[in-house]
């Protein structure tokens, strides 16, 4: 067995039946003990998110700032890749088993991140020091801290050897090498290999934007986040409501399609079970992905928020997952399944691009340069995202060894600068894997404290009930 053989076999246990399910029923638990609370209090969440009355409070970013972070990176390529991945796999069914998948994943989101607030330390220094590993040892013990300690090394893990670096840059050196020279005409041989001038322009402009952002600490990060996410999804999602409302009158039957095969109603006859179980199989897993509920990922940038009001914190985190999946997963998926790209027997990202060329009334080369840019746009959010999160597990692992921080810091922009000249083959494989044993720790701290998010939860609405 080859290297790719194994670690896809290892990828394929690790993102198995086990966990998918293990994140749905915390997920489900969660909705039952809460009482439906993404769903009652989703009003209160977005007042919170509006009001964001958290100036003046402990902590070091507002409550708008760290769910952008967050947002920059949980929406990256999957949200435009991956989502045709899933419906071309599993049919437009998918679509529909994903959105279930992230309303039940939005009160994990909640839980998590009212715990990083709740169990967060502060440094010497004065800056916050939270996230699974220590809701872990502050809530479960001293004892667990192992537990917390294999959360860390797996976050860095994620961060570093693929989601936060190679996969990113290299899918945004693509992205502008296939619009700008798909043909490689201006090429330079470099390593033995040869390279389209464009790469290696992109690449470097890359790596100093990144460099600029990142030695500029978590509140730069959050501030170009809060500029840069609100402006890209925001870019995205006008692109895919054209789409629709150009298609308005094919919306109805998308629904319906997308309903059947979620329930394996257009499967042949004896082939229901089988096609209801594989888009249940894709869209669980595709949806739990690109939003990362459950995987801890969200809680170490809630955990910096200026707020005393960890159950109010929880309820703007958790629209997160609304806005990830909800929403712009969801019109990702009516424009693949409207302009019928997903059987046509393309993949990945030129199922949505050729949905964009068919659905926009534009010319294809204007559809095609708007999907670029947001394919750019969310996977450098994604970079910085990601950095932050690794940074605040290696600083947990090395008990607030900042110099170790610093070192990482400029390892992590080396590797967005190599990132385009390596062969990536085997990187997104090591990045699932990591990314899916964070949630491990994660979910098993989550059920153990499940007490402390309820009560806290009552407390919190008790208060705010009784100002109405």
């Amino acid at each position: 067995m080859n290297i790719n053989s194994l670690l896809k076999t290892v990828d394929d246990l690790v993102w198995g039946l086990p966990l998918i399910v293990l994140i749905l029923l915390v997920g489900f638990f969660l909705t039952v003990r809460l009482r439906g609370l993404q769903i009652r209090r989703l009003p209160l969440a977005i007042r919170n998110l509006i009001s964001d009355e958290s100036a003046g409070e402990e902590g070091e970013v507002s409550g708008f700032g760290a769910l952008c972070t967050a947002l920059s990176a949980t929406i990256g390529t999957g949200n435009i890749v991956g989502v045709a991945t899933a419906i071309v796999a599993g049919g437009p069914g998918a679509l529909f088993w994903m959105v279930m998948a992230a309303v039940l994943g939005t009160v994990t989101k909640y839980a998590e991140c009212l715990l990083a607030i709740k169990f967060r330390v502060v440094a010497e220094d004065g800056h916050i020091l939270g996230g699974p590993f220590y809701y872990i040892e502050r809530g479960m013990g001293k004892n667990w801290k192992w537990l917390g300690k294999l959360f860390a090394f797996f976050g860095i893990g994620a961060g570093v050897l693929g989601i936060g670096t190679f996969t990113q840059i290299n899918g945004i050196t693509s992205a502008v090498n296939n619009f700008f020279d798909p043909e490689n005409q201006w090429s330079i041989n470099l390593l033995g290999r040869e390279y389209s001038w464009t790469v290696i322009i992109a690449g470097i402009i890359l790596t100093l934007c990144v460099a600029l952002v990142l030695i500029g600490g978590l509140q730069r990060i959050a501030g170009v986040a809060q500029v840069l996410v609100p402006f890209m999804a925001a870019t995205y999602i006008t692109a895919a409501a054209l789409i629709l409302i150009f298609h308005f009158k094919e919306i109805p039957a998308a629904f319906v399609t997308i309903v059947q095969s979620a329930f394996g109603l257009r499967a042949a006859a004896g082939g229901a079970l089988g096609a209801m179980l594989l888009a249940m199989q894709k869209g669980v897993a595709r949806g739990i992905f690109s939003n990362e509920a459950g995987l801890g990922s969200a809680p170490i940038a809630a955990a910096a928020v200026q707020t005393d009001e960890p159950a109010s914190q929880g309820l703007v985190s958790m629209l997160g997952t609304v806005i990830d999946t909800v929403i712009i997963c969801t019109m990702t998926g009516l424009t693949i399944v409207i302009t019928g790209t997903w059987n046509i027997g393309l993949e990945g990202v030129n199922v949505t691009t050729k949905a964009f060329q068919i659905g926009l009334p534009f010319a294809p080369a204007v559809s095609s340069f708007i999907l670029m840019c947001c394919l750019v746009c969310f996977a450098f959010t994604t970079i910085l995202g990601w950095d932050y999160y690794s940074e605040k597990c290696l600083e947990y692992l090395t008990n607030g060894n900042q110099k170790a921080v610093k070192i990482y810091r400029r390892i992590y922009i080396l590797c967005i600068l190599a990132a385009p000249f390596m062969t990536v083959s085997a990187v997104w494989t090591i990045a699932d894997i990591f990314n899916g044993l964070m949630a491990i720790p994660n979910l098993i701290a989550i059920i153990a404290l499940s007490g402390v998010v309820a009560a806290e939860t009552k407390q919190y609405l008790k208060k705010i009930d009784g100002k109405a």
